[in-house]
């Protein structure tokens, strides 16, 4: 406490402190919400991430029950089945070859079926593609509508036999008066499924994983994984008590991940959808250590200055003190004269120029408020836009479409979501260029912006695909607006390179609904869901789903 009885060391302290304090405390303020945003960002990219994977393993599996359920109406399976039937009850133990070779031509043809086996009503093997097929328990007995509801579905494991992860589908068959004959079980191979897990081109970044009710490894979205590793239990038990909510953990590949999980309502297994923490807070950390690089530069400016300044003060400061005293009793009018050519009259020239500055410097804060408050007004306004064609972005589509959902659930004033995209977008990207391909959403944002009314609201979704929502709208009015949207695409020309290049839409119309749409996402979904009908119709055209 000695040093500080002095001048110097006052100033030296005061400045390092005045330095540390504010640059610190605004700083680390703003890397923590920084931190904040970038994790709510990466929970909500990770959560759509999941959800699309459960949805499209959802998807598959019900399309290779279909696939299954159709062999097993086959003649020669049921005439076999029936062949085995009559052959046990003459005590006979002869397996009917014919069926066997059936068995192993389908699933030769098929390269996601590994196995195909044919049981009879009491759960002994009549006939398989494999040599040694796999173990599956069947129901004791089967519902009266087995029909269309007669599945089995053994949980997936890993199959040391086929040496990947596997998925059993049993199937009752039934004889053409519908009397149960037995069942033909397919054993899938979920090897398979990995390109569903994730697009490409239209997934929100990380990787999806695919584990047991143990926590091993089934399968990835990641290529060229050999090794398949299990999740800590207790990191597995978190994930699933908060669905939804991602976390920091362990991953299975030894390092630390961003993670949330998600199950399947087909299937008991997780879906965990996880990005590498290094790579997300990647830049966040070399700010952090550019910025705290910076800082200590400026300490040691300030340090330098501070211990310069104080060795300059080496006279009496009276006069200064007075002049302070007038300053800060509002007199920013005070001129100190220079009658020295020394220390003091060096102090006073600085003295005289720092009078000068506070004089303008309520002007030049006006100004900076002024020019802030117009900053903050773009700032707003970028962070709600998307930057290529000026429309809404994703973020503010959800924030508008919520408050449409609560509007409707107070005065039932109705609302319609249309969901478009260009038709065979990728292939005009391939063939023209991805700044072709940019001029075409451009061209087609215009088209929205000028389509609909000043109290609808137009959002590029992502990609080529756009959202509208139009208020205080029926399903009849929103389809003739997609008709028209339609319409005017379909009669733009766009040159690209002196190509005339055709553009067309298709366009998925929904209409808010009381028991459906509690959500944004059940909102999108349906939309979604009309968006595949009008392009399975043909394209080019505008689908409203009931």
């Amino acid at each position: 406490m000695v040093l500080l009885t002095s001048i110097k060391s006052k100033i030296f302290v005061f400045a390092v402190i005045a330095t540390l304090i504010p640059s610190l405390g605004l700083g680390l303020l703003s890397f923590h919400q920084n931190e904040a945003q970038i994790n709510g960002n990466v929970t909500r990219e990770l959560r759509a991430l999941a959800s699309q994977a459960s949805r499209e393993l959802e998807l598959w599996i019900n399309k290779h029950i279909h696939a299954v359920r159709a062999l097993s109406t086959s003649n020669a399976v049921i005439e076999g089945l029936s062949a085995a039937a009559h052959s046990l009850a003459g005590k006979s133990n002869k397996t009917p070859q014919a069926l066997t070779h059936y068995l192993r031509s389908v699933q030769l043809k098929l390269d996601t079926i590994l196995e195909l086996t044919v049981v009879g009503a009491a759960g002994q093997i009549v006939a398989s593609s494999a040599a040694e097929p796999s173990a599956v328990i069947l129901p004791q007995s089967w519902p009266e509508s087995a029909l269309t509801e007669g599945v089995v579905l053994v949980p997936p494991h890993w199959e040391k036999q086929h040496a990947t992860a596997t998925l059993s589908v049993a199937v009752p068959v039934l004889s053409y008066d519908n009397i149960l004959l037995g069942a033909l079980v397919a054993v899938l191979d979920l090897r398979t499924a990995q390109s569903h897990l994730k697009s490409a081109t239209k997934s929100p970044l990380g990787d999806v994983l695919l584990l047991d009710q143990n926590g091993r490894e089934l399968l990835s979205s990641r290529a060229n994984v050999t090794k398949l590793s299990t999740l800590d239990a207790a990191v597995l038990r978190q994930l699933l008590a908060r669905p939804g909510e991602s976390m920091v953990f362990q991953g299975l590949m030894q390092h630390e991940v961003i993670g949330l999980a998600d199950t399947p309502a087909v299937l008991p297994i997780t879906v965990v959808a996880e990005r590498d923490r290094a790579d997300v807070y990647a830049a966040w950390v070399d700010l952090r250590n550019l910025f705290l690089a910076l800082v200590c530069i400026l300490v040691l400016v300030v340090t330098a200055v501070a211990f310069r300044m104080g060795r300059s003060i080496v006279t009496p400061l009276q006069h200064l003190i007075d002049a302070a005293n007038s300053i800060a009793g509002g007199d920013l009018d005070v001129r100190l004269p220079v009658t020295r050519n020394d220390e003091f009259g060096y102090l006073t020239r600085i003295f005289n120029q720092m009078t000068d500055k506070l004089r303008h410097s309520h002007a030049e804060v006006v100004a900076t408020n002024k020019a802030m408050k117009q900053q903050n007004q773009l700032l707003e306004t970028l962070s709600i836009t998307d930057g290529l064609t000026g429309l809404y972005n994703r973020s503010k589509l959800d924030a508008i479409l919520k408050d449409e959902l609560a509007r409707f659930k107070r005065n039932q004033r109705p609302f319609a979501v249309l969901m478009m995209d260009i038709d065979y977008f990728k292939t005009l990207n391939d063939s023209h260029g991805h700044i072709a391909g940019d001029e075409v959403i451009v061209a087609v944002a215009k088209i929205l912006g000028r389509s609909i009314r000043s109290v609808d609201f137009a959002a590029r979704y992502g990609g080529d695909e756009f959202i509208i929502i139009i208020v205080d709208t029926t399903a009849e009015m929103a389809l003739k607006t997609a008709e028209r949207i339609r319409s005017q695409v379909n009669d733009m020309r766009y040159n690209s390179n002196g190509q005339i290049v055709l553009v067309t839409v298709s366009i998925g119309v929904v209409q808010c609904q009381q028991s459906d749409d509690a959500t944004p996402t059940a909102v999108f979904a349906r939309a979604d869901s009309a968006l595949y009908e009008a392009k399975h119709a043909g394209r080019n055209r505008a689908h409203f789903a009931t």
